[in-house]
């Protein structure tokens, strides 16, 4: 028999204003492809774990806590539309990813290791999904994207049929 786990990553929230005027942009661009992303899903994907047995999740909050932050909020710019065409994503990212940030998810990625949740790290990409099976070019649009992500904290979320919901935050400051 399988031990019970919840499919978990490490997260950013996006702001609900913050949401709506992404939301509110992207549907600007009149997209006639891909399945946009819910707004209430909008947030920056930290580290990303996968299934994590019920039993270790304690743990894992535990080393979570340990994680040394930024001692600030982060204001991550939004300020490129791209999209991957092999994974079929459109995202807004950032055209320079502010260094606190990756201190962050480095301190993340360390202390995530005794639990060897995933075997060949992934480059970290900051980005924030719009659209989902996107097969088309990069959209035009009429007004570059301008976002700031403001975070004061950071987040476990768990991933249940395409709902997000956080499990356990802390404070960056």
């Amino acid at each position: 028999m399988t031990e019970e786990a919840k499919r978990l990553f490490f997260a950013l929230d996006c702001p609900a204003v913050q949401r709506k005027a992404i939301a509110h942009w992207r549907g600007e661009l009149g997209l006639r492809t891909g399945k946009p992303v819910p707004a209430d899903n909008f947030h920056l994907t930290l580290l990303f774990l996968g299934a994590v047995p019920l039993a270790q999740i304690n743990e894992v909050c535990e080393a979570a806590g340990q994680v040394r932050t930024p001692g600030e909020a982060l204001r991550i710019p939004l300020d490129r539309l791209q999209v991957w065409h092999r994974a079929g994503v459109l995202s807004l990212a950032p055209e320079q990813a502010p260094q606190a940030l990756l201190r962050l998810v480095y301190a993340l990625e360390q202390a995530m290791l005794p639990f060897g949740f995933e075997e060949t790290p992934r480059e970290f990409r900051p980005h924030l999904t719009l659209a989902r099976d996107y097969r088309a070019p990069e959209p035009e649009s009429a007004t570059p994207p301008e976002f700031f992500l403001h975070a004061e904290r950071f987040a476990l979320f768990e991933s249940h049929k395409g709902r997000y919901r956080i499990l356990q935050d802390w404070p960056l400051i």
